[in-house]
């Protein structure tokens, strides 16, 4: 058994406390980690306790990196662990966090599949190929993508997409308007059938406008 012969704050914002076992310095803790395990000067710890407080250490770094990660946008579970993985930590950390975050309904495929159709619909359409694209090379499954993303209308999306992108161009000829016009839809996936029909019915609006 080792015994606590002093508790300090360490220099770095205070989150870090030192912990001294036989006066000498042993190891440090997250705040929240000593104020949760009650740890106090002259308690006495035995080595399977002393494992046991840097597991809990090492689960609270990691779950407020995720945490932190999750506050810019939601991600996917892979996503996720890749970050976590990157930050160095371990796996058995990174298991216990993720588990925790999809009982707390933080870390949730379905949900993030969802965000993202919805956002790129809203500011930025696209495709319903190139959405897929996206999800998968965020380690969404398929079975979840197709669920998702399946409502997606391609002819809506390009409408939406090249309306604003038709008004910037003032190319007074429609093989100008729709090579330029094609060339911005199919960076953005949609299909050769699509472009034709959206670059059609834009000009045909553009034709009939009054001056």
């Amino acid at each position: 058994m080792s015994k606590i012969t002093a508790i300090r704050v360490g220099r770095i914002g205070g989150k870090r406390i030192n912990i001294f076992l036989d006066g000498r310095f042993a190891f440090s803790l997250e705040a929240e980690v000593v104020i949760r395990e009650g740890l106090h000067v002259e308690q006495e710890l035995s080595l399977g306790q002393i494992a046991a407080l840097a597991r809990s250490d090492h689960f609270h770094r990691c779950f407020s990196a995720a945490a932190h990660y999750l506050s810019y946008r939601p991600r996917s579970e892979s996503e996720l662990r890749e970050r976590l993985y990157w930050r160095g930590f371990d796996d058995d950390s990174i298991e216990a966090v993720m588990a925790k975050l999809k009982e707390q309904g933080l870390v949730d495929d379905v949900t993030f599949a969802q965000f993202w159709k919805d956002n790129r619909e809203s500011f930025s359409p696209r495709s319903r190929w190139l959405t897929k694209l996206e999800l998968r090379r965020k380690g969404v499954a398929n079975d979840i993508i197709d669920q998702v993303v399946d409502t997606v209308d391609d002819d809506h999306s390009a409408y939406r997409a090249a309306l604003s992108k038709a008004r910037s161009l003032s190319l007074a000829d429609y093989q100008g308007f729709r090579r330029r016009l094609g060339a911005y839809l199919k960076r953005r996936g949609f299909s050769y059938g699509v472009i034709n029909h959206t670059t059609q019915q834009l000009w045909q609006e553009k034709e009939t406008k009054p001056k």
